[in-house]
């Protein structure tokens, strides 16, 4: 239940020192959830309680889509979550919680870059009990409301940096529906919306804003060892759905990535879970394209 907070998508002014004399275009979104979360998303596996969840994802990336030149960039991006799902019920008969991610990233790139901490995410949710069938449940959801607060490492001299220096809403919907007790299908919708950064890493400018965009991550998986083991397939899609604003001013190119692969969890026990995710990405426009492999372990105590 999390969103990858720091920045690890390059800023107007990486672009610009690495293919020189370019205007401004796209790569300035803040990073986002792109395939820390897969199967099962609808709910947390063991009920009300405390939960604790470690990330850690590799991303590999060497090709600029829509800018000529060439970039290196490797990011190890690790998230430490901790949630408290309450037995609470208020809105509809959904039951509260709270979610608080805190990144840190480490970059090896061709371009200027900081590592350290990245901005902290606090996000209050509604989470529906499961609705349940003759053979259990058959659908599962929950809202959050997301909050990105500016408190990680930023540089404006910086091309690369772990916190991004705006607050960003990113509000979504997760659900996961039980075609069969054995086969599932999950996803997560989300919608971004960025303040203005006041101190963007764009040469001579002002402020800077990102375009609202919309993301997703969907997964579909089959049980081949019944609460042991299920594999299936994962991606991720994001598309800026309005141009970004320097000073005011909208500049050209909406970022889209697209991101497919093979993925798997198991189940040690009701209350210990391993998520194992690759992605490899296509159909990117004024954003780097690569790979992605994410882990995850959930612990309910």
């Amino acid at each position: 239940m999390t969103r990858s907070t720091c920045r690890v998508a390059l800023v107007v002014l990486a672009i610009t020192a690495l293919v020189g004399g370019i205007t401004a275009t796209a790569y300035d979104q803040p990073a986002v959830n792109l395939g820390f979360t897969s199967f099962l998303d609808g709910g947390p596996p063991a009920g009300p309680g405390w939960y604790a969840t470690q990330y850690v994802q590799y991303y590999d990336a060497d090709n600029l889509r829509d800018l000529p030149g060439h970039l290196d960039l490797k990011a190890w991006i690790s998230l430490s979550q901790l949630i408290y799902q309450s037995d609470q019920a208020i809105l509809g008969g959904g039951k509260w919680g709270l979610d608080v991610i805190l990144p840190y990233a480490s970059f090896d790139t061709d371009l200027p870059s900081d590592n350290g901490f990245g901005d902290l995410l606090v996000g209050p949710y509604i989470q529906w009990d499961p609705i349940m069938g003759e053979n259990g449940p058959v659908f599962m959801h929950r809202i959050e409301i997301q909050t990105l607060i500016p408190t990680g490492d930023y540089d404006d001299k910086t091309a690369v940096n772990p916190g991004s220096n705006v607050v960003s809403l990113n509000p979504y919907w997760a659900a996961t529906w039980f075609p069969s007790p054995n086969c599932t299908a999950s996803w997560r919708i989300h919608y971004l919306w960025n303040d203005t950064n006041d101190e963007p890493n764009v040469p001579m400018a002002g402020d800077s804003q990102a375009g609202q965009a919309v993301h997703a991550n969907f997964a579909t998986g089959y049980d081949i060892m019944p609460k042991k083991l299920r594999i299936g397939l994962n991606g991720y899609y994001f598309k800026q759905i309005e141009k970004s604003e320097i000073d005011g001013h909208q500049v050209g190119g909406r970022e889209q990535v697209l991101g497919l692969g093979p993925g798997a969890v198991m189940h040690f026990s009701q209350d210990d879970h391993l998520f194992a995710n690759m992605y490899f990405e296509m159909e990117a426009k004024n954003r780097p394209e690569g790979e992605r492999v994410n882990i995850r372990w959930v612990h309910h105590f």
